[in-house]
C-alpha cells in the first residue's frame, strides 16, 4: 500500500514540478520567477524526500534539510536585494 502512495505522490510531485517550470519561463514578472522557483525548490525536497522513504535510508532526508535550507536563504536573499538594493548591510 505505500507503494502506491509513493508512486502517486513521484507523480503529483513531478507533475507540480513540470508547472513550475512553465510558470518560470512564462511568469510575466520577476517576482513569479521568483516564487515558481522558491516552489520548485519545495517540489525538489518532496521528491528527495519521496526517494529516500523508497530506498529506506536516511541520507536523503539530510539532504532534503540541506537544500530547504539552501532555498529559504536564497528566497530572503533575493527579497532582500529586491527591496533594498543590497543584500548585506
Amino acid at each position: 500500500m505505500i507503494g502506491f502512495a509513493l508512486v502517486f505522490g513521484f507523480f503529483a510531485a513531478s507533475l507540480a514540478l513540470v508547472f513550475n517550470i512553465w510558470r518560470l519561463v512564462a511568469g510575466p514578472t520577476l517576482m513569479d520567477r521568483v516564487l515558481a522557483f522558491d516552489t520548485m525548490v519545495i517540489n525538489f525536497i518532496a521528491l528527495i524526500m519521496f526517494w529516500g522513504m523508497q530506498q529506506e535510508t536516511t541520507l536523503y532526508f539530510e539532504s532534503a534539510l540541506l537544500l530547504s535550507m539552501f532555498g529559504f536563504i536564497s528566497t530572503v536573499a533575493f527579497c532582500r536585494f529586491r527591496l533594498r538594493g543590497d543584500i548585506i548591510e
